[in-house]
Order: C-alpha cells, then sequence, then structure tokens
C-alpha cells in the first residue's frame, strides 16, 4: 500500500461524533462571531454529581487505577464515593468549611484525586500546583508567592519526604498537613482520615472548585478560579461533542495542577462514567518508557498527549508492532494538547493505524486556556489535519476581532471563569464589553467564506516580533511550520529574532530520530533541505529562517523551560541561552551555525 496514497483515501474509523453546528454572524466592523448551539446535558451543577450518579448505575467499575508493582491498584465507582465521603468528614473535622483552600502538593495518584474531590464536596477550593514548585531542589520562592496567592487553610502531600523542604518552610509552617507516604509526627496520615464518619456533600453550583495558576509566562501568576458549575459544564460541552453512550477508557500522564489534566481528562473521564489509568510516564526522552509499557497493557478507547509525546509514540509504534496492534484495538479519537503539532507527526501515526487496523484514527485537539475551563473549541468532525483549533464546542461562543494584521479570538460561554482570585480589576480587564473573555491570541478561519471549515490558531499576540526591517513574525505558527518541514529530526524549535535581520531558530534534536540516524552530518543535511524547502514556498521575510542552530540536550525542566506538561516555556529557552543567542545572530556565524 502507498503510504502517501492511504493517508488521504484510508477510510476513517468511526468516532461516533455528533453533528457539526454552527451559527454564524458576520459584522459590519470585520468581527465573525462564531456559536454553536448544540443543545447541552446540564444535569451536573456540581462536580460531585457525577460520582454519586455512577456509584449507583455502575458501582462496580473502574474510575480509577494506578501501577501497583507489576499490577494495578484500582478504585471503583462505589468505593470511591464511600471513601470521599470520609474523606470530606476528615477534612471537616480539622475545620475546614467552604470557602477555604487545601493546597496540595502531589503527582496525579488515587489519593489525589480522592482528596481534591472530597474537599471540593465540602466547598473547600482545591489548589493543585506544579510539584516542580516543592520538590527537592526547586526554586521555593515560586511557592511562596503561589501561597501568597492562595492563602492556603491545609495542605496535601502524597509523599511528605519528597516535598519536606516545602513542608517546612516558613510559608507552610502551622497548617495541618496529610500525608499518603512518609508522613511526619505531626502529620495527618492519608489512611487515618478514611477513617473518618462520613458527611453530606455541601457544595453548591457557584461555590470555587478549583484555584489553578497561570503559567506565568507572560507575567506573574494568577489563581484562576474555576466554579463547580464551570467545571461541570465543560465536560458536558465535550460530552455533547459526541454521539457515543459508553464510557472512556484513558490512559493518561496531563497533571491535574493545570487544567487540560484537573477537567478536560480527570473531570470529563468521571462526568462520562469511565475509567482513568493514570500514567505516571512523562513526554521526555527517559521518561516515556513508562507510558509505553501502560500503553502495552491497556487498550483505550481516546488517548490525548502532548506534541512532544506524540512525537516519541510515532516512535514507538513504528517500533513494535504488538504495541501498535494493543493501542489501535479500539481507540475511536486521538489528540493533542498544550501546543501545536507537525503534520509529519500525526502522518506518522496514522502510517501505523493503517498497517496495523486498516483505518485512519481522526486526530482532534482542543483550544481554551485555564480561564475557559479549559475547552473553548475542539475539532469535533473526522479529520487529519494538524494545526487547527476546531471550532466552539457546543454552548459556548468565539469572537475573532481585527486586531492590527491578525484577528484576536475571544470566548463566551456558561465555562468561562469569573476572574481571579483576590484581582478584581484585572478580572475586570479580561473581558471585553459584550463579555467576551480575551486570550491573548490570534486566530483565523482556514477558510474565510466557509467558516465551518475551522479556525486556525494564528500565534499568541503577545508572542509576536517584528524584524529589523518591521517585517512582523507570527513566532507560534512560524514554529510549527519549521518543525513540520524538518519532519521529524527535531523534536521542537525555539523562534528568535526580536529587531534582528532575519529568523533564526534554535532545534532540539529528536532523540528517536536520531537513533536511527546517527551520523550528525546526516541529521544536518534533513534539517537543511527541510528548511530550504520551506524558505522556497514562504512568503515574506516574516516566514523565512535566516540562520539555525542545533542545541546540546534537552530541554531542563528543572529549571520550567520543559513545562510539565511537555511543552517549551519559548522565553525561558531563549532567556537560558544567551550564549547561544550571540552565536546565532552573530555578523559572522561559526560553522554550528546554519545559514539560509
Amino acid at each position: 500500500m502507498d503510504g502517501n496514497t492511504a493517508l488521504s483515501t484510508a477510510p476513517f474509523r468511526d468516532a461516533r461524533y455528533a453533528p457539526r453546528r454552527l451559527d454564524v454572524e458576520r459584522r459590519a466592523d470585520g468581527s465573525l462571531v462564531l456559536a454553536n448551539p448544540t443543545p447541552v446535558d446540564g444535569r451536573y451543577t456540581t462536580t460531585l454529581d457525577a460520582l454519586v450518579r455512577w456509584s449507583a448505575e455502575a458501582p462496580d467499575r473502574v474510575w480509577l487505577a494506578e501501577r501497583a508493582g507489576d499490577g494495578w491498584r484500582t478504585v471503583d465507582y462505589a468505593t470511591a464515593l464511600t471513601q470521599v465521603s470520609a474523606l470530606a468528614g476528615g477534612l471537616k473535622g480539622l475545620g475546614l468549611k467552604r470557602g477555604d483552600c487545601l493546597l496540595i502538593l502531589a503527582r496525579n495518584t488515587v489519593d489525589h484525586a480522592l482528596i481534591c474531590y472530597a474537599a471540593m464536596a465540602l466547598g473547600v477550593a482545591v489548589a493543585p500546583v506544579s510539584p516542580q514548585y516543592g520538590l527537592a531542589g526547586a526554586d521555593l520562592s515560586r511557592l511562596a508567592y503561589a501561597c501568597g496567592v492562595l492563602s492556603p487553610d491545609a495542605v496535601y502531600a502524597d509523599d511528605a519526604a519528597a516535598f519536606a523542604g516545602a513542608l517546612e518552610a516558613d510559608f507552610l509552617k502551622g497548617l495541618p498537613v496529610v500525608a499518603s507516604a512518609n508522613a511526619r509526627p505531626t502529620d495527618i496520615v492519608f489512611t487515618d482520615l478514611l477513617a473518618s464518619a462520613p458527611t453530606a456533600f455541601v457544595a453548591q453550583p457557584d461555590d470555587t472548585a478549583k484555584l489553578l495558576l497561570t503559567s506565568g509566562s507572560t507575567g506573574r501568576p494568577k489563581a484562576v478560579i474555576g466554579l463547580h458549575r464551570n467545571i461541570a459544564f465543560n465536560a458536558a460541552q465535550i460530552a455533547a461533542c459526541f454521539d457515543d453512550p459508553d464510557p472512556p477508557v484513558v490512559v493518561n500522564a496531563a497533571p491535574w495542577s493545570h487544567s487540560l489534566g484537573a477537567n478536560a481528562i480527570l473531570h470529563m473521564v468521571l462526568h462520562r462514567g469511565g475509567t482513568l489509568y493514570i500514567d505516571a510516564g512523562q513526554p521526555t526522552p527517559g521518561r516515556f518508557a513508562e507510558t509505553v509499557r501502560n500503553l502495552n497493557e491497556v487498550s483505550p478507547t481516546y488517548h490525548n498527549m502532548v506534541p512532544a509525546g506524540w512525537a516519541l509514540f510515532a516512535s514507538a509504534l513504528e517500533a513494535d508492532e504488538a504495541l501498535a496492534r494493543t493501542f489501535f484495538k479500539r481507540v475511536r479519537v486521538l489528540q493533542y494538547g498544550g501546543a501545536s503539532i507537525a503534520q509529519s507527526i500525526i502522518d506518522r501515526v496514522q502510517a501505523v493505524a493503517i498497517a496495523t487496523i486498516g483505518e485512519r484514527v481522526t486526530f482532534a485537539t482542543g483550544y481554551g486556556s485555564t480561564e475557559t475551563g479549559p475547552t473553548a473549541c475542539n475539532i469535533h468532525w473526522l479529520n487529519g489535519r494538524g494545526g487547527m483549533i476546531g471550532l466552539p464546542v457546543p454552548g459556548t461562543a468565539v469572537k475573532l476581532v481585527p486586531t492590527a494584521e491578525k484577528f484576536e479570538i475571544r470566548v463566551k460561554g456558561p465555562q468561562v471563569s469569573p476572574g481571579y482570585l483576590g484581582e478584581p480589576g484585572l478580572s475586570a480587564e479580561a473581558f471585553d464589553e459584550e463579555g467576551f473573555y480575551r486570550l491573548g491570541d490570534a486566530a483565523r478561519a482556514i477558510d474565510p467564506s466557509d467558516p465551518e471549515a475551522g479556525l486556525m490558531f494564528d500565534g499568541r499576540l503577545v508572542e509576536n516580533f517584528k524584524l529589523a526591517s518591521g517585517t512582523f513574525v507570527a513566532a507560534g505558527a512560524l514554529r510549527v511550520t519549521a518543525v513540520s518541514a524538518i519532519g521529524g529530526a527535531v523534536s521542537d524549535a525555539v523562534v528568535c529574532g526580536e529587531g534582528q535581520e532575519g529568523v533564526g531558530l534554535m532545534l532540539f534534536l529528536d532523540p528517536g530520530f536520531n537513533a536511527r540516524h546517527p551520523d550528525p552530518a546526516e541529521v544536518r543535511a534533513v534539517i537543511r533541505a527541510g528548511l530550504e524547502k520551506m524558505n522556497a514556498a514562504a512568503r515574506g521575510g516574516g516566514g523565512r529562517i535566516w540562520r539555525a542552530l542545533i542545541l546540546d540536550g534537552a530541554p531542563d525542566a528543572a529549571s520550567g523551560e520543559l513545562t510539565d506538561k511537555g511543552y517549551i516555556n519559548q522565553a525561558m529557552a531563549r532567556d537560558r541561552r544567551p550564549a547561544e543567542l550571540a552565536r546565532l545572530f552573530a555578523e559572522t556565524p561559526d560553522d554550528g551555525v546554519m545559514a539560509f
């Protein structure tokens, strides 16, 4: 079978999508308003309602599973409800009440999920922060700042020893601490809390369920308020994109300190009565083997990873037919998030799918931010193309507003946060006069004459820059185009060139590709050929690459350069490499710099 032909002609496996619906309003000022009128089932108004339902309707179905040696520790829906009720009683006994905050220092675990829902059942807001903030060796100033914003009333840690330095810091001193492992003498042991008398759930739709920190990549971190009704309704919006009565089975590692993992994965699975296998792997060469191990055992019906994970998984699928058979056995939707994905990665995965099951599997993505629930748009139709952000999810409207050379995208819907904790001014500024939330991103219609074809991400407005000539550079879109053009030799790129003569790229090599092609000269030739082809097709200097430099090693997760969602913080990557930037834009570049 010819690969290129099959990628465009092979049938898609049924994704069980509901029909696509869209209302379009074109305004005199050039703005475009797109709204999805699909009805949404609003039966759940708090984050606990789904747990109550499924504990009654499917008591023996597994909700959560995590590794326990060579097997899995599992918790079914009936057991989960019993344990959440007991934990809520224990937290109430510690004095926690509606309006308080539980700080969570933990990786994704069953205990983490149970105590999270127990706190929310009391109307207590949970604030899971990135484990990177508090693990040994971390710069605790980030956690100290976060605690200043959140004002926590208690702390949960999955491992008190792992977070010992943070738990002993002045900014957490005196707070009650619940620990699942290695509890100190003054801590409350998680299993002891499980023995508490159960208590009734008192959460209300307008109670704060979660406080999630923004990344702070464009300013100081803020605590985004997620009401129970915001989170519950966003899960219902995602469910309304499908005509699928079966509960999903998911293997996922997205951290619950971010809205993708916490809401679009963990709570979406609960909303639909599904099963979540918690993956302790990470989308890095040293940690991805755990993800492959899990996917060798569990056949998901839906799978979501960041693009860096898909790049590593494409190599694993190509090398292991047994893995491919297990993975493609029943998966209906493949999804990426956190960043845009190169088309070459999608094509590699599809080629394995066709060879394994004779069908393609639709590739989707969601779009939004912590403030939008997170999902404001997604692809809810059969698709094999990268770079899109889809269309509004049911019950949501987006507005594209002309801004300089771009269209700013704004969002309105019941899943959108009311704002930021303790920041009424910033909260008010985040919305326009019609109540649309301003994301700071640009988007455009793929086909301006046919908005139903979908929207494309067109870069972060704050990340875009101009060259010395005044030429505008859409950094986000250019990064995706460059990585795709190179075709698998690199895992990611950092776009540089503010005030320079031309655009420069700092490139991270793809470990899998380079293991198969160990000759550095061959890899360099592949990169040069891809970028030359890209430049030949570019329109204008802002879309051409002037210089490129291959970096040693991988992005550094400890510094925050590689976020725990698996994508690169572009600004930090540039700031951490002044010497490489100087080489990239030197008047006379050295032999390591590719010039075009």
